[in-house]
């Protein structure tokens, strides 16, 4: 058994069930197999756009299954993937599936953040989901990353979402959050703020244009882009050097104004459960007080997640909320998020000992596929 344990991050126990191996998704990727009561979780291999990274997880997989193996579990009876068709893990589960001749499972992304969440917490029953992230594909094909689902055993339906807001240039929007507030504006009525504001970028006149004319901008429900776009508009960042650059301005920015005031009709909440948050992102285009904005965004935003989660519970007749996602590293959202649900008379399950971001995926799949096969 030494040949794996090293590899191991975390051990969980589980409700009985047949064994499977889950694959993760592409960023901080980890490999998850669960049989037994137990699930191990990998250490994280890093993201799959690298080869180091590619062949470590194939690696991870391999040392899992053996280990697997020493238990009695000669092959996995199912092995969980994430939907996205192009990620290395997803080609890999196909390859290994073949190989022991056993089901793929696919796992829609952001149920698996949901369901990673329940399982850390040992909870079994039906659940009002918060997704929080950049993005995962969703089950209609579209890149989804604020959403608001029912999840239950082994199942999940999407009860609403954020507002989608197009993404010019595509996943350039992702890397140049100066996009991201250029299509706020647009979506605002704004859009011939865009080049005064954003006159450093030589791409400014161009973005206007794609806007306008809805080309090469793909519709996106990512919480992550929302804040992308809060902190161009506060000039904190318009062009990312790291991953998480913008959303870690805007919290910092916040953190050393201290707590802020909630705006009032910052957010709508439509008859389908989506939810809008264009009228906190107008304000925020008009604040000269960068701190003051930061604090704003952040308990406008709390405000509005705990509001939109309490209306579904209510609908739904639930007491449980499970909020994961990368959004969730930020501690100023989750605390305050996990305040006001409380005080609402609801129970929040946030991620504690795992990562809420990627890095607990393989271990939702996991769950996820278990539950489908009929086991915990």
């Amino acid at each position: 058994m030494s040949h794996a344990v090293g590899l191991i991050e975390h051990r969980l126990g589980l409700p009985p069930g047949p064994p499977v191996l889950a694959v993760g998704a592409w960023l901080d990727n980890t490999v998850c197999t669960a049989y037994g009561r137990e699930a191990l979780l990998s250490r994280p291999v890093g993201d799959l756009d690298r080869v180091e990274a590619c062949l470590a997880h194939e690696r991870t997989a391999r040392a899992l299954l053996a280990r697997m193996a020493e238990t009695g579990a000669t092959a996995p009876a199912a092995i969980a993937h994430d939907l996205h068709p192009d990620f290395h893990s997803t080609r890999h589960a196909a390859a290994l599936a073949a190989e022991f001749g056993v089901s793929l499972l696919p796992v829609q992304h952001h149920h698996a953040h949901v369901a990673a969440v329940c399982a850390e917490h040992g909870h079994a029953g039906p659940v009002i989901g918060l997704a929080l992230d950049g993005v995962g594909l969703g089950d209609d094909g579209g890149a989804w990353g604020g959403e608001l689902l029912r999840v239950g055993h082994g199942s999940c339906a999407r009860l609403g979402s954020l507002l989608p807001l197009p993404l010019p240039g595509g996943d350039r929007a992702a890397r140049e959050p100066w996009r991201m507030a250029a299509a706020v504006l647009h979506a605002l009525g704004r859009a011939d703020e865009i080049e005064a504001r954003f006159a450093a970028q030589p791409a400014a006149a161009g973005v206007a244009r794609l806007l306008d004319h809805g080309l090469r901008c793909p519709p996106s429900s990512s919480l992550g882009r929302v804040f992308d776009a809060a902190a161009a508009l506060l000039g904190l960042c318009e062009l990312m050097r790291f991953d998480a650059e913008a959303p870690i301005a805007l919290e910092r920015a916040a953190a050393r104004h201290g707590p802020g005031a909630v705006l009032e009709g910052g957010w709508r909440i439509g008859a389908g459960l989506g939810l809008d948050l264009l009228p906190l992102l107008d304000s925020l285009a008009d604040e000269r007080d960068v701190g003051r904005g930061a604090a704003r965004f952040h308990a406008t935003l709390a405000a509005a997640l705990a509001d939109w989660a309490e209306t579904a519970a209510r609908r739904h007749g639930l007491a449980t909320v499970a909020a994961g996602g990368g959004c969730l590293f930020n501690r100023l959202l989750a605390a305050d998020l996990q305040q006001r649900l409380e005080r609402a008379g609801l129970r929040l399950l946030l991620a504690q000992r795992l990562p809420p971001g990627d890095g607990a995926i393989a271990l939702g799949q996991a769950v996820v596929a278990r539950q489908r096969l009929g086991g915990g």
